[in-house]
């Protein structure tokens, strides 16, 4: 009797499928109506969603994301795709991928994955740092998506690995690439990680400190401090400092000429990265006085990514799969 397959189920955050404004309004209205990522009573958050964000933030968003489409999509979906076709040629396990907000939803490919013949499926969030609104929210997904099933499959779910000496190695082995082949030294190297409001700090989120730890461990890793920052605030309320433009302004102003920043959070280059950092951030470094901007890659699907999944999988379908 043939044994049942194992499926992976690689997931990053979410993208539009174009664009275009309506594509970003349909996306911003499924990730802001996630009480995960919005924590503010849908009765009082809703109008305000609907009256006014989604009626204004989309042309804006849609322009952004104009500047770092590619022809085959989405950063971010082109890269999580990559990372999963990567994987094939395997007949006993099947690497999918999913978006949590957007396409292709967490659903559809766990009915795909289950349609293939896995009753075994690990979900693997490619979010290093736990955050409910990231992490807790795909278990949320997941359960949404498993809760009308008479037939389940047995799901894992990775856990963060924000201090994991394989992505610690996976970073610093590509940063020490990327930096190598500038045309400068940089004098200051930045991470800087996706901002959350302070409030989900007091309330327990680990996040700030996983954060603050895996730019210590990429320090140590360089041999050198690797400063910190949080970038893509939305809203009013106070957000985890120190802001990332704020931090490339100051750096210009203490006389730092050249810099170059990473981005651990994020698995995939993607608007965040691209747009936000390597568009906006270096003009507000260059505009600041600063010399050299660089903005290092995300480990995308190159080969330090590769080893890093592959470690990172092999170790959570142990029983299931005879090595990843």
């Amino acid at each position: 009797m043939t044994s049942p397959r194992v499926g992976v189920l690689i997931v990053n955050l979410g993208t539009p499928d174009a664009p275009t404004a309506e594509a970003v309004k349909i996306y911003l209205r499924e990730f802001l109506s996630d009480p995960r990522v919005v924590e503010i009573p849908a009765i009082a958050w809703q109008p305000i969603l609907r009256g006014v964000i989604l009626n204004t933030r989309p042309a804006k968003s849609a322009r952004a994301y104009a500047e770092v489409w590619t022809p085959e999509g989405s950063p971010l979906a082109v890269n999580t795709r990559a990372v999963a076709e990567a994987f094939k040629g395997r007949e006993d396990v099947i690497v999918d991928w999913a978006m949590r907000y957007g396409n292709p939803s967490i659903a559809t490919r766990i009915d795909a994955l289950m349609a293939s013949g896995c009753e075994r499926i690990l979900i693997a969030p490619l979010y290093p740092q736990y955050c409910a609104a990231t992490t807790a929210s795909v278990m949320d997904a997941v359960s949404a998506a498993l809760a009308p099933m008479r037939r389940q499959p047995a799901i894992r779910m990775m856990p963060p690995y924000h201090d994991d000496p394989a992505y610690i190695d996976a970073l610093a082995n590509a940063a020490r690439a990327e930096i190598a082949a500038l045309p400068f030294v940089p004098e200051r190297i930045v991470a800087s990680f996706h901002g959350m409001p302070e409030r989900t700090r007091t309330l327990g989120d680990p996040y700030h400190d996983q954060c603050v730890e895996t730019a210590r461990l990429l320090g140590d890793a360089l041999g050198q401090p690797v400063a910190i920052s949080f970038q893509s605030r939305f809203g009013r309320a106070k957000w985890l400092e120190p802001e990332t433009e704020s931090v490339l302004r100051a750096a210009a102003g203490d006389g730092v000429g050249d810099i170059a920043v990473i981005t651990p959070g994020f698995a995939a280059d993607c608007l965040e990265t691209l747009e936000e950092i390597g568009l906006r951030g270096k003009d507000a470094f260059l505009g600041a006085g600063g010399r050299n901007f660089a903005l290092l890659q995300c480990l995308n699907a190159s080969g330090d990514a590769i080893h890093l999944y592959r470690t990172l999988i092999a170790r959570e379908t142990a029983g299931w799969l005879d090595g990843f």
